[in-house]
């Protein structure tokens, strides 16, 4: 399998990747000014907010803040990773691609190999339900279904099959296809021993794992006859070039749409659950596949759901069994929920029955409930945290309290924890205040990377975590502000038009001549891309101060390297004019060195009154003085 793509044949995609092309397959733009607008592809409304700038590959929405290159948009439009938006841009525009590790390949080659495989599973998917639904030796297989009111129709539907018991039909019938040992092992189809080839699963029911797309890239399946000689429940296919079971959901490509549109995604823990889910009306579910949860399945479902602070919350809904095994994944699941800037949910069957089951004994209207009725994951942690104590005791309700603190303290939307804290008081029959107080002094339950180094919530034997900050958050910068604007606008200018700038203006930015704490984010990307060689030009500078800069201001960058500068820009070149710039230039670098004048005079102020002065530190203010308003001077007469 290749390695990370090599960087200078990214660069070169994103240079030849034509972004207007690649959006006029989604949007119907029209021109207005420099950039070209239309209704944006990843929300509803009603006006024009998405525009792009041909000249820098850069897109923006202003009404939903999505933004980025051409690789980021067909990353999002089209749900992909990064590498598979490079491959498919790659394959489009006609570049060949290096693998660092690997050897040179062309993107069609690249391509070649998987679409042999996707191929020889679509084929295996054919085969194992043709056995299910005619073949004799496949009953069990349709009993347990039909036990579980599935049909043959829901067989059609879902895809699922029966993979015979001899151990070899299935690589005998891929074969007669055309596909070649070497094929059916990579795939993970197929096993090699001794004697050969064998199936990879034998004697059991089937279901076709896909990928967002469709296309089916593995296989789990269900334990049916008592004398299989394998005990495990469930066996899933192992990981291939096609296949990682920590990267996928079963049922995402039936639930994508849905999911998307309506914001919302539902967690369940079987395949069963997800079929009934979806036959019930609950068309958002989907399943994990032989692996717990993890932050790459939260990566997928945020960029569905467009999980992102600033918009209104996105729902997820966990659905768990009610016996222990359920509760501790709900618990999991609930050490995982600050990844989320959505609302999580969980929902638990008061019997303990799974969506299947609930939809087999009571209708798919129970299903549905079941759904809707889900509570908070907040109150789940702190309710199942609570029941592992004596709450009879003072003792016990003293542990529980020190227990439920740091969920409670971990609730990021400040304004419900007054709330939290009586329900808690409720539920210990405790003071309001002695619950805050207790909030108060505990740290808030933090996640870790590695799932055996997890932070859960402290018992009364633990230590408590030290607050998490709120890493990456930087507040975005209000235009109203006639200072703010000035800023934005310099930037603007830095971003698009650089070459306008005379040569050593950036380097006479500093951070102390922004007032935003995101602006000076930008330009510590704007530094950084210099600093790395990067050149003020040509769309390949966008892309530098976007990789240069931090995460938190990436779509602030889109945005400013596709807004309209509010001014005329001269006829003859299509820039903004040099007055223009310079006046701006010499404003922002005036309003900063203004207020670095004002803050050295305060503290120099400050320590006059101090109770014991600061002479040394005093003399360093009195020199940084002169020299600001000397450099202020000079600003001012046309010399800066």
């Amino acid at each position: 399998m290749a390695g990370l793509i090599n960087a200078d044949d990214i660069a070169t995609v994103k240079e030849r990747s034509s972004l207007e092309d690649v959006v006029r397959e989604h949007v119907t733009l029209r021109r207005s000014g420099s950039r070209l607008v239309g209704l944006c592809p990843f929300h509803d409304e009603k006006s024009p907010s998405f525009g792009i700038n041909p000249a820098n590959g850069f897109y923006h929405c202003f009404g939903c803040g999505e933004g980025g290159d051409v690789i980021s948009f067909v990353q999002k439009v089209d749900s992909l990773s990064f590498t598979e938006a490079v491959e498919r841009l790659a394959e489009r525009f006609g570049v060949q691609l290096r693998y660092e590790g690997g050897s040179g390949r062309s993107a069609g080659e690249a391509t070649g190999r998987r679409s042999r495989l996707v191929e020889a599973h679509r084929v295996a998917e054919e085969f194992y339900t043709d056995q299910l639904l005619h073949q004799q030796a496949a009953r069990p297989g349709r009993d347990f279904l039909r036990a579980r009111d599935f049909t043959g129709a829901h067989v059609r539907q879902f895809g699922i099959g029966f993979a015979p018991r001899g151990g070899e039909a299935l690589v005998r019938h891929l074969r007669d296809k055309g596909f070649t040992d070497d094929e059916l092992v990579i795939g993970g189809l197929a096993g090699r021993g001794s004697r050969g080839l064998y199936d990879r699963f034998r004697g059991r029911l089937v279901w076709p794992i896909r990928d967002i797309t469709g296309a089916t890239i593995g296989f789990g399946a269900r334990r049916i006859f008592d004398d299989d000689r394998i005990e495990a429940k469930y066996l899933n296919t192992a990981e291939t070039p096609l296949y990682r079971k920590s990267a996928v959901l079963y049922g995402l490509d039936l639930a994508r749409k849905r999911i998307s549109a309506e914001r919302r995604a539902v967690v369940v823990e079987g395949y069963t659950d997800v079929m009934a889910c979806h036959l019930a009306g609950v068309g958002t579910a989907v399943a994990t596949c032989g692996t717990a949860f993890g932050a790459e399945h939260v990566r997928i479902l945020r960029r569905l759901v467009r999980d992102e602070p600033g918009l209104a919350p996105a729902k997820v809904v966990f659905t768990f069994d009610g016996d222990a095994a359920g509760r501790k994944a709900a618990m999991r699941a609930f050490a995982d929920d600050q990844r989320w800037a959505s609302q999580s949910f969980v929902a638990v069957e008061k019997s303990g029955r799974d969506p299947c089951e609930l939809r087999q004994l009571e209708g798919d209207p129970a299903v549905v409930a079941l759904v809707e009725d889900a509570v908070p994951m907040f109150e789940f942690a702190v309710r199942t945290t609570i029941d592992r104590f004596d709450l009879s005791s003072a003792e016990g309700r003293v542990q529980a309290l020190r227990a439920a603190a740091p969920i409670v303290a971990s609730i990021r939307d400040r304004s419900l924890r007054p709330e939290y804290t009586r329900e808690v008081a409720g539920m210990l029959g405790v003071d309001v205040e002695q619950v805050a107080r207790e909030v108060g002094r505990a740290g808030k339950v933090t996640v870790r990377d590695d799932p055996a180094q997890r932070h859960t919530p402290a018992s009364a034997s633990e230590d408590v975590a030290e607050p998490a900050p709120d890493e990456g958050y930087l507040p975005m910068p209000d235009p109203r502000d006639p200072v703010v604007a000035a800023e934005r606008q310099l930037l603007q200018v830095v971003l698009q038009y650089p070459a306008v700038l005379r040569p050593d203006a950036i380097d006479l930015l500093t951070a102390g001549h922004f007032s935003a704490p995101a602006h000076r984010a930008v330009l510590e990307g704007v530094h950084a891309a210099r600093a790395a060689g990067g050149s003020p030009s040509g769309r390949a500078w966008t892309s530098a101060v976007t990789e240069a800069a931090p995460t938190a201001v990436a779509g602030l960058i889109s945005e400013l390297a596709v807004a309209t500068l509010p001014t005329r820009m001269d006829p003859l070149t299509g820039l903004p004019t040099a007055r223009y710039v310079d006046e701006l230039f010499a404003r922002v670098r005036t309003i900063g060195l203004t207020r670095r004048i004002d803050d050295a005079m305060s503290e120099l102020q400050r320590l006059e009154h101090a109770e014991s002065p600061d002479h040394d530190r005093s003399r360093q203010l009195g020199v940084r003085l002169q020299q600001l308003q000397r450099e202020l001077a000079g600003i001012r007469e046309g010399m800066g």
